[in-house]
């Protein structure tokens, strides 16, 4: 038995050590490494936001946030299974989803109104796509077509999601998106 032990904990130090230069390196694993931990931090936002929305937005919101969840949900399965397929090694605890995630969540966020919540919600699958395109550009480099195909389809999904929800807040899809930073100029 220690043998085994022994043997199963070796497995993981080299994941780990492998893990490491993958991510000084940037391969496509790596970053859809990230990807799926920001799936699992969105997958949780959306449930607490599902939870607590408040206000006559409540009735529409909650079985949108629940539909959102769920695709989320299924996004971040799809990734791993195709990950693995490629012979990556796929983020699986809370430990490694809480050092790749670039998103936050936060207790208090649950008192926040219904359009804070959802603009938080546009710029979380933003800044998760900044993931997605940089991973498709490393899957193309590195002839990897079906992970680039579904990558590709990851995109637009979550693209129409910032759409729909910038309609709700009743923007155009890229509003407040691009070009943040020409504000400061004026």
């Amino acid at each position: 038995m220690e043998n085994m032990t022994t043997a199963i904990e070796d497995r993981y130090q080299a994941e780990l050590k492998q893990s490491d230069i993958d991510h000084h390196t940037p391969t496509a694993g790596a970053m859809a490494g990230h990807i799926v931990a920001n799936l699992v931090v969105l997958a949780n936002k959306l449930q607490q936001a599902k939870w607590y929305v408040k206000g006559p937005e409540r009735f529409s919101l909650k079985p949108e946030f629940n539909l959102l969840m769920k695709t989320t949900q299924n996004q971040r399965d799809e990734l791993g299974e195709r990950l693995l397929a490629e012979g990556e090694i796929v983020p699986s605890t809370t430990s490694a989803f809480t050092e790749y995630a670039m998103l936050e969540e936060a207790g208090q966020n649950k008192y926040q109104t219904a359009s804070w919540l959802v603009n938080n919600f546009v710029h979380d699958f933003e800044t998760n796509n900044l993931f997605v395109t940089r991973a498709i550009k490393l899957s193309e480099k590195e002839d990897r077509p079906a992970l680039t195909q579904y990558l590709t389809t990851l995109l637009f999904e979550s693209r129409k999601t910032i759409a729909d929800l910038q309609a709700y807040l009743g923007n155009d899809a890229r509003t407040g998106l691009d070009d943040e930073d020409d504000d400061d100029e004026d």
